[in-house]
């Protein structure tokens, strides 16, 4: 790892996430320029070391460009922007190829496209996942980082989280808004730290934090979401928030993502008497698109008053399940589940949001200077739903072309940016406060804003939301910031991003369902926010 002695005087690009996204932006910009990483957490800690299936890639004879994008968009509900589906579809070989050039242990099978084993996922018409057994992301995520690690001008920072942008306004500029760099607190000396950049890359993940119960690490709190609206971007379909149809249900393990490649083999989910249900919901039964299969476990779980569903693997056999599933089976046997023998408890839980800051390919954000990466950022390809394992693809894809952008992009800083001012904060004397806000905001969200909504719910969840959203700006402006307290405050703003944006949409499609609104419009555009002009505080 480096050290900032080998940086160079030239202002840095500081990435803010050192999952798959970051981390393919940084190793594409060091050669020639330097790069921060800041990972809040250990760098070990995020999405991409918890995604299970795979990633897409476009190599099979049976496969084609035009099909992933039908895929795309039939799973995107009339919302997938085609160029973008195109584009990555057109980029996937590439990326997957540049993954195995790294190092990347993919599962091998000698007459597969690249020697690659390729598995299916749910609405996916063919095999076309590039997978490493059942922990992908983990074998992505080390690869990249022993990579960025040996890197001399690249500076990884673990426990470091941004605070905010820094954009004209704090340069006292007359000017066009642009950004010149980012607070960040250093949880070890308690300092945020004034960090100029040629430019911030927004790769911090999701929001699913924002809900009680959820498949992501606690990382995921919109940290760049809510930074990137507090200075003034567009942010796009926050409503379509996904929640992962089979996560554990168990009281030691509330996050474990039961893949959806194990469905995708052939496991088939039941009620306690045994009974398949999936096919009288869809056609395609287990193999129906995400949002379909939460639905349709969230519509029996409340028509039998069941805490959960089961997901039944057992005559896939102990040897295909060893070799295919290692980690599921592994962690399911440690907590007294033997899947090759009895079927897996599973609920849904929140799991990843199709929404974020609006940006183009390149990862260009409304405000110059800044750019938004993977579930970060909003490009048009997921549509009203996220098709499986297109999320590590476009990281991969658009990760390099947003390296290239920003190495086309002039760099020089016209000033240096002012230092964080806490002259007027002290220290907080009742964190109670944080914890017991953060309880309430996702308990709200989680019954009020979850995978069937009604408009009363949503209105609902916005005053509460506004209540609390009040006491966390007004905890914010007297005392000094910590983790906590930066979390939430990102939170609750991710919160009514997701409610306000729900309330705009007046139809029933892919990941929103709306009970007041079942139905689905024949026509229907993105739902994109705004935000006011106005000052902000510190």
């Amino acid at each position: 790892m480096s050290t900032d002695s080998s940086i160079s005087s030239t202002a840095p690009v500081v990435v803010v996430g050192a999952g798959l996204a970051g981390l393919v932006v940084a190793l594409n910009i060091a050669d020639t320029r330097p790069v921060i990483v800041l990972a809040k957490r250990s760098l070990g800690e995020g999405a991409t070391a918890w995604a299970q299936g795979g990633i897409v890639g476009v190599l099979g004879q049976d496969d084609s460009i035009e099909s992933h994008v039908r895929d795309t968009q039939e799973a995107g509900a009339g919302l997938v922007d085609e160029h973008a589906a195109r584009f990555i579809a057109e980029h996937s070989a590439r990326a997957i190829g540049w993954l195995v050039d790294i190092g990347v242990p993919f599962s091998v099978d000698p007459d597969g496209p690249l020697g690659l084993h390729l598995t299916r996922e749910g609405g996916h018409a063919v095999r076309r996942i590039a997978h490493a057994a059942d922990a992908t992301g983990r074998a992505i995520h080390d690869a990249l980082l022993a990579r960025a690690a040996a890197h001399p001008n690249i500076s990884l920072r673990e426990r470091w989280m941004a605070v905010d942008l820094i954009t004209s306004r704090h340069l006292k500029r007359e000017e066009t808004p642009r950004c010149y760099g980012i607070y960040a607190l250093d949880m070890d000396s308690r300092r945020v730290e004034t960090l100029a950049a040629s430019a911030v890359v927004l790769a911090t993940g999701g929001l699913g934090k924002v809900y009680r119960y959820t498949s992501n690490p606690d990382t995921a709190t919109g940290d760049g979401v809510a930074m990137a609206w507090r200075a003034g971007c567009r942010v796009a379909n926050m409503e379509f928030v996904q929640f992962h149809p089979t996560c554990l249900y168990h009281p030691q393990e509330r996050s474990f993502l039961i893949t959806e490649a194990l469905r995708g083999e052939g496991a088939l989910l039941r009620l306690p008497d045994g009974t398949r249900f999936m096919p009288a919901h869809d056609d395609r039964a287990e193999l129906a698109p995400r949002d379909i299969v939460a639905r349709a476990i969230d519509f029996e779980m409340k028509k039998h008053g069941l805490d959960h569903v089961w997901l039944d693997a057992t005559h896939l056999g102990e040897d295909f399940l060893k070799s295919h599933f290692p980690t599921i089976h592994a962690r399911c046997l440690e907590l007294g589940i033997d899947i090759a023998r009895e079927p897996i408890p599973v609920v849904p839980a929140a799991h990843y949001s199709c929404g974020g800051v609006v940006t183009d390919l390149d990862g260009r954000s409304d405000l110059p200077g800044l750019y938004a990466i993977g579930e970060t950022a909003y490009t048009g390809l997921h549509g009203a739903n996220r098709l499986a394992s297109n999320s590590l693809l476009e990281c991969a894809v658009l990760g390099r072309t947003c390296a290239e952008r920003i190495l086309q992009t002039p760099h020089d800083l016209p000033a240096a940016p002012p230092p964080w001012d806490e002259s007027q904060v002290e220290d907080a004397d009742e964190e109670v406060v944080i914890a017991h806000n953060w309880d309430e905001l996702r308990l709200l969200m989680w019954n009020y804003v979850g995978i069937v909504r009604t408009t009363r719910r949503l209105e609902r969840a916005l005053h509460r939301i506004k209540l609390l959203r009040d006491e966390i700006d007004d905890y914010y402006a007297n005392f000094r910031v910590t983790r906590d307290l930066l979390e939430l405050r990102n939170l609750v703003g991710c919160a009514e991003l997701v409610v306000r944006s729900a309330l705009r949409r007046h139809e029933s499609r892919g990941l929103h369902f709306s009970r007041d609104f079942p139905d689905t419009l024949p026509v229907s555009f993105p739902t994109v926010l705004t935000r006011p002009a106005k000052s902000t505080k510190r």
